[in-house]
């Protein structure tokens, strides 16, 4: 893998399903702190094995996602990036790093163990008094989970860095993230039940959230992710 001080390509994959526009651009608008990287949005195989990082974003269903993700065939380029490089999901992006989705009982890419289910918010009321609202829409905070270091004092991932923990960051999503085990949670958020809304494996991190609808603290998660070193 290239350093930073080299030329790095970011690729943002165009499976027909994600924000791209906005995406891209919150991308470089990070990549601007760093030197010589290139952001890329692009439907082609060969793009995503030949980048640097990738950058998986999803928006809709899960199904029609994992679909078209098959059908453009970019499937097996992401399982490549998944297993050599940097690899950010974003929003569905991140569900479909697990296993499986009870939404159209779909089956995942199978990178991070766990399953995605619906929120069941039915009859629950918020502080206020009003109820939830399904889908979760708008502002909410993300609470950084410790990573187990062997034995030694945890620390927070580094894609966190210079972030409060605590900070608002933008959702929008009726389904959330259950991994399998609790050391792949890199973030929890609460919303009538606490729910991973980052998870983390080696070379992976996905957030449910949207970095690049989430102001500052969004482009520095972004900016964070092109200076990762995993």
């Amino acid at each position: 893998m290239a350093t930073m001080g080299a030329r790095e390509t970011v690729a943002v994959v165009d499976y027909g399903m994600g924000n791209l526009r906005s995406v891209a651009q919150a991308v470089r608008q990070a990549a601007l702190a760093c030197e010589s990287v290139e952001v890329v949005v692009t439907s082609s195989p060969q793009a995503v094995r030949d980048a640097h990082r990738v950058v998986l974003p999803g928006q809709g269903a899960m199904p029609d996602c994992m679909a078209e993700l098959e059908r453009s065939g970019l499937r097996e380029a992401v399982l490549h990036a998944a297993a050599t490089k940097p690899l950010l999901g974003v929003c569905v992006g991140m569900q479909m790093l697990l296993d499986h989705s009870e939404e159209g009982d779909t089956p995942g890419l199978g990178l991070i163990p766990g399953r995605v289910v619906r929120f069941r918010l039915e009859g629950q009321r918020q502080p206020d008094g009003s109820r939830y609202k399904v889908p979760q829409m708008g502002w909410n905070r993300v609470w950084r989970r410790l990573k187990p270091a062997d034995g030694q004092q945890s620390e927070t991932h580094p894609l966190w860095a210079g972030i409060a923990d605590g900070s608002y960051f933008y959702f929008v999503h009726s389904y959330y993230a259950l991994p399998a085990q609790a050391a792949h949670t890199a973030g929890v958020t609460d919303y009538g039940v606490r729910f991973a809304s980052a998870v983390a494996r080696d070379n992976l991190f996905a957030t449910q959230f949207h970095p690049e609808k989430s102001a500052a603290q969004g482009l520095a998660l972004y900016r964070n992710f092109l200076l990762w070193k995993p």
